[in-house]
């Protein structure tokens, strides 16, 4: 028997790991579990150069829980090692930098991306054990067996064991705060989370099945009456992975069922359909694979994220891809596996790493060009589906100008009446009817469809096209399209949007051709002071306006900038007015000269007030700003109103 120190400087190596990694301590299993896949898929390397000549039909990796002896073990037939080898890579390699992590991690508190970083994979086991084994038997023929043991200090022993099967067996005599980790519950928990899909079976006890060779006998008694026998059972491993789950596979060997069926094994709980896939498959400049699912979204975008998970060779890093995807494709759901990203991505590598920006910028043209060939081969079904996936693509419009470009070719517009246009379609309908006199071409929009119903109607009586953009980060978007197509771009005519209740539509796209007041300016100078004296100066400027004489009395409207600028600073950005505090609620209060009302407001002395407080609040119900008290008293005073 060899004792012997670890290769290590200093003497508080393994109290630092459990400081450091305490938070983290988990992934001891991740760590192990790969370690020993990494030693049977070099042993299956080996088979097939023709440098190891033994079966590997059945090969798997065993997780054990010995809880009366409080420990857990992890045992391998893998490519197993030699005493010699386990003094190289257990007790030196793994330390050979042990010194810089020291300098260099300890005024840190919480940087899990130490591991892997330095070696000390294995050494992760110590966050919960007291006391680790290794017993292993190498696969080459004449070695003898070793069993290496450790209580967590620089000091070991190692001897020959009389381990007979090739492979390696790691023991981990569990500390008495980790006792969690002997409960089949946790362990089965943390199977689940890391090595779902790792590409060697992992056995993890057994389980009962029935006899496939057995065919129950039925027989029949004197009477007649049937009888069958029970149903042989056979007692198999239980084996609680998918070593070759769907990304694994090339496109051409899988059906739209098997991607559907892969996106239920991934969200069990998800019982709606995705509603397209995008299988990423690249071997240059970097190698990835994976497969993105789009769901039907909500417009709540916080709740989307951390949805899509991160592997490196079929093992579990994270659900947190910041960094690795762009920010618009986190509301995505799936599989990305690289084995060009570490186990343990810390921010500063995500940020710097020039692989990491190569993978996101392929996964946004990868998704760009789904999303256009979708649109491209069946218009009507993308059509269908534009609701439910535009969210994602009005989000990717503004955070990524390849994308935007891109997405000129399939970003929808919808109209009040249901239909769906690209910008350059819509832009060719609506520009004979909706240039203003300064050859402007104005957008109508409105965002919710009963709340702005009147105004929608009056565009649409004039011929103008309305469309429903609904999303919670429309104003961005706009903002953006407005700059794409401003007066300083290249584009042949300037684009501007509004708001459909934003101001009167003469307003909103004037064409040099005004109507006149039926009100002389000494009448009219009157009517402004009357309707001042009554509306509450805080929150309305009157504006007199002649107007068609069929058109609404009164005009409640937000200032299309002041009311986008509102609209952006709640959603997050805004122009750099982030820090201008709350915008105010102010209202423009629009008077149609032109409107028969104004005469009987100017003419009536007893019910004046009445009549302009009765006009603003109805005024006020076509924007769904009468609310309580105010609703109250506008219905006592129409019902005191019609009495005469």
């Amino acid at each position: 028997m060899a004792k012997g120190k670890i290769n290590v400087a200093v003497d508080n190596i393994f109290p630092l790991i459990k400081k450091f990694l305490y938070s983290d301590h988990e992934i001891f299993l991740r760590e192990l579990i790969s370690n020993a896949t990494d030693a049977t898929l070099k042993l299956k390397h080996l088979s097939s150069i023709g440098e190891f000549k033994g079966n590997l039909d059945d090969v798997k990796l065993e997780i054990k829980i010995d809880k009366e002896g409080k420990k857990l073990h992890i045992i391998d037939q893998g490519i197993g090692m030699t005493k010699e080898e386990v003094k190289k890579y257990i007790n030196d390699i793994a330390f050979s930098g042990a010194e810089e992590f020291l300098d260099k991690f300890k005024d840190e508190k919480n940087d899990s991306g130490i591991i892997g970083h330095f070696g000390l994979g294995f050494y992760s086991s110590f966050m919960v054990s007291k006391d680790v084994e290794i017993i292993t038997k190498s696969y080459l023929e004449g070695e003898d067996a070793a069993h290496w043991v450790c209580d967590g200090s620089p000091e070991y022993t190692l001897k020959k064991s009389n381990k007979k099967d090739r492979g390696t067996e790691i023991v981990l005599h569990i500390d008495d705060d980790s006792l969690e980790f002997l409960e089949e519950s946790k362990i089965s928990e943390l199977l689940a989370k890391y090595n779902k899909f790792m590409p060697i079976p992992i056995k993890f006890g057994t389980k009962e099945i029935a006899d496939p060779t057995h065919e129950p006998k039925t027989t029949k008694d004197k009477n007649g009456k049937e009888t069958t026998e029970d149903q042989k059972m056979i007692t198999v491993d239980n084996i609680i992975n998918n070593p070759n789950p769907a990304w694994t596979k090339q496109p051409n060997e899988l059906k739209d069922e098997d991607y559907k069926s892969f996106y239920h094994e991934l969200y069990p709980m998800q019982f709606e359909e995705p509603l397209f896939h995008i299988h990423l498959n690249v071997d240059y400049p970097f190698n990835l694979t994976g497969i993105l699912y789009f769901p039907k979204l909500t417009t709540n975008l916080d709740a989307q994220k951390d949805r899509i998970q991160l592997y490196q060779n079929q093992v579990f890093v994270t659900d947190n891809v910041e960094g690795i995807v762009p920010d618009f494709l986190q509301m995505l759901r799936g599989v990305i596996d690289s084995p060009d990203i570490p186990l343990n991505v810390s921010r500063s590598y995500l940020q710097t790493d020039g692989a990491v920006k190569k993978i996101a910028s392929y996964i946004t043209k990868k998704v760009g060009d789904k999303l256009s060939s979708l649109f491209k081969n069946d218009r009507e079904e993308f059509e269908k589906k534009w609701n439910d996936i535009k969210i994602v693509i009005e989000y990717g419009m503004l955070s990524e100008p390849k994308f935007f470009d891109k997405a000129q070719k399939f970003a929808l517009y919808p109209t009040m009446k249901n239909e769906f246009l690209t910008f350059d379609e819509l832009k060719e309908k609506i520009k004979p009817a909706q240039t203003d006199k300064d050859g402007n071409l104005v957008v109508l929009y409105a965002s919710n469809a009963e709340e702005q119903h009147s105004f929608i109607e009056e565009a649409e009586a004039k011929g103008y096209e309305v469309l429903l953009l609904d999303s919670p980060i429309v104003s961005h978007l706009i903002q953006k399209i407005e700059g794409e197509n401003s007066e300083l771009s290249d584009k042949k005519q300037p684009v501007k949007f509004a708001r459909v209740d934003s101001d009167s539509l003469d307003k909103l796209i004037p064409k040099g051709d005004d109507p006149v007041s039926k009100l002389d300016e000494k009448d009219q100078e009157r009517l402004k002071g009357i309707i001042e004296e009554i509306v509450p100066k805080e929150k309305y400027t009157v504006q007199l306006e002649a107007m068609d004489s069929k058109s609404n009395p009164f005009i409640i409207t937000q200032p299309e900038f002041m009311r986008r600028m509102k609209e952006m600073q709640q959603t997050g950005g805004g122009g750099g007015m982030m820090g201008m505090g709350n915008f105010p609620e102010m209202y423009n209060l629009v008077v149609n000269t032109n409107s028969d009302l104004m005469q009987k407001i100017l003419k009536a002395k007893a019910k004046r007030t009445e009549y302009v407080n009765q006009a603003l609040d109805l005024a006020r119900l076509s924007q769904n700003l009468l609310q309580g008290k105010e609703m109250t008293e506008f219905i006592k005073r129409s019902y005191d109103l019609m009495k005469g």
